[in-house]
Parts: C-alpha cells; structure tokens; sequence
C-alpha cells in the first residue's frame, strides 16, 4: 500500500479510532521515511548508529536508507522530484553545486523557516549554504565539507631550511622556490587546475561570474581576477606542472608518488592514494591550509562536499524535517565529520576534528570556502570548460587580458538562458 493510500485509510479510521491507535496495533501507527545517500558519503556503521538512535528517538518512525552511485545520479533525482506515486525518497544527499538545478524545476522543499528558527543558518560553511539558497529562500542544507589543502613533503622542507609551513602566498612563493632545486619540483600544479585558480581569484576580491539584474556574465577579466591569475602563473612557474592538461591527466598522486615533488594542491584524502603507491612516505606527508594574503587569514578555496534537500512531494513531510535535522545537528554533523574525516558543515564544530592534521588544515580553509556561481546553467561551463583553455593560453605567453576577456565571453553565453 502507498503512504498516501495509507494516510488516507488513517483519516477515515479516525472517525471512528483516533487515527495512530489502530484495534491489535498496541501502538501509534509507523511511517517510513526514505532517505538516499550517495556511495561512500558515509559509513555502514554510521548509517547504522544512526538509524537505530533516531528510530529510538522517533518511535512513530522508521528509516530507510538507500545508497546510490554518483554517476547519473543528477537524472535520477530529477524523475524522482517530478513523481507523484508516494514510492519516492523523502530526503535526498545532493551535491552542494548541484542544488540550484533542482530548485530550477520547483522540486524542492522550502526550509527557510527551520534554518532560520532551528538549525543556525548564520553558522554555516558559506560554500556549502550558499549554492543552497535561491534569493532568500534555503532550499539544500549543508551537511559535510571538503576542500582543498596543501599536503607536502616534510623532510624535502627540512632540507630545504623550511622549518615550519607558509602562512602567507608571499611566504609560499619564496618557499617553493627554495624547495625547486636538487631535481625536485618545488610543487607540482597543472596548468589547468581551475578549482585552484578559483580560490586565488576568490582571495583577490574576484569572481568566476557575476549576477546582475538576473543576468550572469563571466568576471576573468576583472582586476581582481586577473591578479589571482597572475599568482596562479608564479606558482605553477615552479614546478613541471603540464600547461595544457588538469590535475587528472596524469593524475596528480602519482606524480607526488614518484618521490620528485615537494608540494600538491588537493583534498588530504588523496594522500591515502599516494600512500597506496608509495608507502615510504607514511611519515613524510604533512598538511596545511592554502595560503592567503595575510598571515591570519588562510586562502579562500573551492568547498566541495554535501547538501540535504527534502522532495516537494514528500507525504511524509515532518518526518523527513526530522531526519534532516537529526543528520545535520552538531551531534551526528560531528560524529561523520570524525568517522569519514570531513569537515562539519560549521567552523565553531571543527574543534571536533582536531586531531587529525589533514582534517584540520581543511577545516581552517572551509572556513573561507566559496562554490561555483550559483545558477542552473553553470553545468554549461564546465561541460566545455573555457577557464582551462584560458588558463594554458595564459601559461603560454599570450596576452591575460585578452584571454580573459575572451574566455569571459564564452562563459557569459554559457549562462545566458534564452526562451
């Protein structure tokens, strides 16, 4: 039987029964509320703790998880939004980028009120809350982080008289060029690595794209952005980084593997790769935070990592609020923060990840964390991403002016939507 076949058999029961104490049920009738996670995102064992404190906390209710791949994911979610037979999920794990195309379509639940009243929306990561929000209305809730640091070689600094990590880009530049000699890379970044361009970008006051008047148009060419990318050009000047390729081809653990670099830029779980294929450097690997303009403040960097979000067609609507706000309190926000080594969707919570360098490094810079500009039609750019081919004309020699103006162009007509 469906939920809304259920519920209404409830209400005509209750003219008779107080609908929830059904004759022989010994107790409140039980809904069930669906919830998708994606693969990886957590644990067995957490989803377990999980489910059986909320199910004893909530006795009207019972869970079901169900873990979906990644891949073709995004259309999956899309049919799921637009059924109307009540077998769908009620709280679904979307990526935090992802939001803004299923608000699009008017598939989501509008949580405003409960991030406002309850859950401390003033707190969140802004890379992770941001995307979330459409106008003034917060449709996906962050839920974990995760972002890029600097995971480098700690006896390639001491030889190289680095005794403790930068702090500043000034401070970074004039390292990593002490650490370019004895046939080591000083660091090893592709030419067209744009999430970290972006953050570099970010840091300078700049924008990937901008919004005006519900219009999008590209921002490569603004000041701001073209001093991110000129200290995008210094740095990546000292290493043997390929211009014309990203940070996958070839990927990236495998150069630092090799045992010839001295720094990458990439979320700490990649060093469980390098690990894999060098085991040798166990003890060699440390982390730190993107280095900013000033000492005090660590570089702004893409946040990747997970939102919530509630179908509109949910029957089970105070139900799903329930597991959301469960999921995404300080309790179990914190407890996969430590079991999966993300960052919680808070920085007052990081204190919670404290022990583990990698983490921790991450976390100072999700507190600075942006995304990607928050439009539907942002798929587009990156599907034929003009912000690489700018990047290696740049690296190049041409012209950052032109080419950026270039490039803003191609984005601009990416995001503009005609009917």
């Amino acid at each position: 039987m469906s939920r809304r076949l259920l519920a209404l058999v409830c209400v005509s029961v209750s003219l008779l029964t107080a609908c929830g104490a059904l004759p022989g049920t010994g107790g409140p009738e039980r809904s069930t509320v669906t919830v998708w996670l994606m693969k990886d995102s957590a644990s067995p064992e957490f989803v377990e703790r999980f489910t059986e404190d909320f199910e004893h906390d909530h006795p009207d209710l019972d869970l079901d998880v169900r873990i979906q791949e990644w891949t073709g994911v995004g259309d999956k979610v899309q049919a799921a939004l637009k059924a109307d037979d009540g077998r769908g999920p009620d709280v679904i794990e979307v990526g935090n980028t992802q939001v803004p195309q299923y608000v699009e379509g008017g598939g989501l639940l509008d949580l405003t009120l409960e991030s406002a009243t309850r859950w401390g929306r003033a707190d969140w990561l802004p890379g992770l809350a941001e995307p979330g929000r459409e106008r003034f209305h917060q449709y996906g809730i962050p839920w974990y982080a995760a972002n890029r640091v600097v995971i480098y070689r700690k006896d390639l600094f001491e030889r190289a008289g680095v005794t403790v990590p930068p702090r500043t880009r000034a401070e970074w530049l004039a390292d990593t060029e002490k650490l370019n000699a004895d046939g080591h890379q000083g660091i090893y970044l592709a030419g067209q690595d744009w999430y970290t361009l972006a953050g570099f970008v970010w840091d300078e006051g700049g924008d990937l794209a901008t919004e005006a008047g519900g219009r999008w148009e590209g921002a490569l060419d603004t000041p701001a952005a073209l001093r991110g990318m000129d200290f995008y050009r210094r740095l990546q000047a000292l290493g043997g980084g390929p211009v014309g390729a990203d940070e996958e081809h070839p990927p990236q653990a495998g150069v630092f593997a090799g045992g010839k670099v001295a720094q990458i830029v990439a979320v700490p779980g990649l060093a469980r790769a390098v690990l894999e294929r060098n085991p040798a450097l166990r003890d060699r690997l440390g982390f730190f935070p993107v280095p900013g303009r000033t000492a005090g403040r660590p570089g702004a960097v893409f946040t990747g990592g997970s939102d919530l979000v509630v179908p509109r067609n949910t029957d089970v609507r105070d139900g799903a609020v329930a597991v959301v706000s469960a999921l995404t309190g300080a309790r179990w926000d914190t407890d996969l923060a430590r079991t999966m080594k993300y960052v919680p969707n808070k920085a007052k919570l990081a204190k919670a990840v404290a022990g583990e360098e990698g983490v921790t490094a991450m976390a100072a810079g999700a507190a600075r964390g942006r995304a990607t500009p928050s439009t539907p039609e942002w798929a587009a750019v990156e599907a034929d991403n003009p912000i690489k081919g700018y990047m290696t004309k740049v690296l190049t020699g041409s012209d950052p002016a032109t080419e950026a103006r270039r490039a803003s162009q191609r984005i601009t007509e990416a995001l503009t939507v005609t009917y």
